[in-house]
């Protein structure tokens, strides 16, 4: 026998470890032992057939064990075993769940067993080392032209998409997953409503969207843990893949929900509230979330977070805090939604940190003319609007005037209108440069 399977057999317990059940108050399950540490999995065995509900260790108070459950809580009495696993939860991942959709622990939510040959993965995984990180040198094309051409993002890069309800983040989302150059993408749904589930699915993503996509699908009347699950695990099986060698492009809507979850757990144990009711612990987790995504020495994931804003506020805590951990941020802008320009990108309210090193000098500063031409347009537009404007008081404000129309044009684009980063750049070079 090999020292690894001895190895192996030394690290295995002869002993299972059992606790009990003493209350339930709200979302937190108090139990009498087991012996856990915080973030291990155990099972709380319900009802006559010892049916298992999976619970987390979240925290201790005395000599109690706090448990929070990844299913719902209705058949725990009080006496409720509680076993210990001794581990982390784990999902299984592999190349036969592309094309499915999985709830917050990995199981195929159509209810059926999942397919064989498929590894275990744990979804708590560091960050790569960022010595060992490789610098983002490659751009990657997204198919949406307003984002090649002005916002340019390379393989590996994290970017926020900031918006407020109803002003196109998943039609986004969906471009982005059929158009893009990536060779798989894993889009995690947190916290979202039922019924848009398979609106997305169906209507936004499409057949030929889904055949290329492993969705990972946590909804809001599912348990606090679980949502947060759901944002771990799609994380998680996006780093397997990223671990083969791929590009991946990961895409999670929304970091808002994820927090507003963390904050529920926080709240539940006792942690104080602080910024507008947000916990400590969630402020800890969003980094601890973020920088997973990026390059590692294998491969990459391209990542995208959508972050809703209460009333449009740009600052609110959760928008705030993601801005400064990401490399960019897309503004989506109710006044252009309004005005029926999709994408809603507000280009001069939003940056890709990394644009400046991986396009080249003609596309970078045709780019920039534009955002001027476009920034000066819009400082006089409420003089153009009613007129107060003398055409030739101002040559720069004449040239905005002349290529306005023409700039709008450019950065609307059809949800079925397909053109790789290449042509788009052709576009704004041939057109404006």
């Amino acid at each position: 026998m090999n020292d690894y399977l001895i190895g192996k057999l030394e690290d295995l317990s002869s002993y299972k470890w059992f606790g009990k059940v003493t209350r339930v108050v709200g979302l937190t399950i108090e139990a009498k032992g087991p012996k856990a540490s915080v973030g291990e999995l155990c099972y709380i065995l319900v009802g006559k057939g010892n049916q298992k509900i999976k619970a987390e260790v979240v925290g201790f108070r005395d000599e109690f064990v706090l448990l929070m459950p990844l299913n719902g809580i209705s058949q725990i009495a009080p006496g409720s075993l509680v076993e210990a696993t001794g581990k982390s939860l784990q999902v299984k991942v592999g190349y036969s769940l592309i094309g499915k959709v999985v709830d917050g622990c990995g199981e195929l939510l159509s209810g059926d067993a999942l397919p064989k040959g498929l590894t275990p993965f744990p979804t708590e995984q560091p960050p790569p080392n960022p010595i060992t990180r490789p610098r983002i040198e490659e751009m990657l094309s997204l198919g949406v032209r307003a984002i090649d051409s002005f916002l340019t993002v390379g393989k590996g890069q994290r970017v926020g998409i900031f918006a407020g309800s109803g002003v196109g983040k998943s039609t986004l989302m969906a471009m982005i997953a059929k158009n893009s150059a990536a060779d798989i993408n894993v889009i995690a749904l947190i916290g979202e409503r039922g019924r848009e589930v398979k609106d997305f699915i169906e209507r936004d993503l499409g057949e030929e969207g889904l055949k290329n996509t492993i969705m990972v699908v946590a909804t809001s009347d599912q348990p606090a843990l679980m949502r947060i699950k759901g944002a771990m695990t799609a994380t998680a099986i996006a780093e397997y893949f990223r671990n083969q060698g791929l590009n991946v492009n990961l895409m999670m809507d929304s970091v808002t929900r994820f927090a507003m979850a963390q904050r529920e757990i926080g709240l539940a144990i006792g942690e104080p509230p602080t910024t507008k009711g947000y916990t400590p612990s969630v402020f800890a987790a969003l980094p601890k979330l973020l920088e997973r995504s990026g390059t590692n020495h294998s491969g990459s994931i391209t990542a995208f977070y959508t972050v809703l804003v209460d009333g449009d506020d740009m600052n609110e805590p959760i928008a705030d805090a993601v801005r400064g951990i990401l490399d960019g941020h897309f503004v989506l802008e109710r006044q252009l939604a309004n005005k029926g320009h999709y994408p809603a990108i507000n280009i001069l309210k939003s940056i890709s940190r990394v644009m400046d090193d991986i396009v080249s000098t003609k596309h970078n500063q045709t780019a920039k003319n534009v955002r001027n031409l476009l920034s000066t347009y819009l400082e006089a537009e409420d003089l153009i609007q009613i007129g107060a404007y003398k055409k030739g008081s101002s040559t720069e404000i004449d040239q905005a005037i002349t290529a306005h129309p023409q700039i709008i044009d450019f950065l609307k684009q059809e949800t079925d209108d397909v053109l790789d980063a290449e042509k788009s750049i052709e576009q704004l070079i041939s057109q404006f440069g």
